[in-house]
């Protein structure tokens, strides 16, 4: 693995979502373990990490001294998220009020965790290997009434003279590659957390949008 696809003591995100490549995610920041990373990253242009929550929720949480972790002394709830996350870049900041920050970031490269850390405040940092992005692939003939469907949604609210910044889908609206539809669908969907990660985690955009499309086909959102 090239050293220019690893990154070092990335801060991560634990959500209960996931999130995707291309990808819109507006987060209310106001739990103290974020608010300094948040705004480290912001100033700093850097990304950070968002992973799927498998066990926990998206705020901390104390619990009895019963269910304390007997190993690190910790009395908050046990955090655990998949291992596989996408890199969210910031690009709206905004601070309304003190201790609560707004913002709004676009999904970059997926990663691998390969290593991690809580630190003492509940920050959760990991050593973690970048994965290539999707290859472009043209949506084949069987597979187009996916990119139609999504076509027509986005027109349907277009028309109904949405602001570009409340659209939930980042121009330009790529309906010609597999990946960039199967991926916009996997998000607008109402999915289970743990297929929208596995979903995410494919390697082939191709088959990522047949999967979808078998989906599209049930709900009868395209036929």
């Amino acid at each position: 693995m090239s050293d220019a696809l690893k990154l070092i003591s990335l801060p991560l995100f634990p959500l209960g979502s996931v999130l995707y490549p291309g990808g819109l995610l507006s987060l209310r920041i106001f739990e103290v373990r974020y608010l300094d990373m948040i705004g480290k990253c912001h100033k700093n242009g850097a990304p950070f990490g968002v992973v799927a929550l498998t066990v926990g929720s998206e705020v901390r949480r104390a619990e009895p001294a019963k269910v304390m972790d007997k190993l690190s002394g910790d009395t908050f709830a046990r955090e655990d998220f998949c291992a596989t996350g996408t890199l969210a870049t910031i690009t709206e900041f905004s601070v309304p009020q003190a201790g609560l920050m707004v913002i709004r970031c676009v999904g970059a490269q997926r990663f691998k965790v390969s290593s991690r850390d809580q630190l003492k405040h509940g920050l959760w940092i990991a050593d973690v290997e970048r994965i290539d992005g999707d290859m472009k692939v043209a949506v084949p003939d069987d597979l187009k009434p996916c990119a139609d469907a999504l076509g027509k949604l986005i027109k349907s609210l277009q028309q109904r003279n949405i602001a570009d910044e409340q659209m939930p889908l980042l121009s330009p609206y790529q309906l010609d590659d597999c990946g960039w539809v199967a991926n916009r669908w996997c998000e607008l969907l109402p999915l289970p957390l743990e297929l929208k990660q596995r979903l995410m985690e494919l390697d082939n955009p191709l088959v990522r949008l047949e999967l979808v499309s078998d989906i599209l086909e049930r709900t009868g959102i395209a036929i």
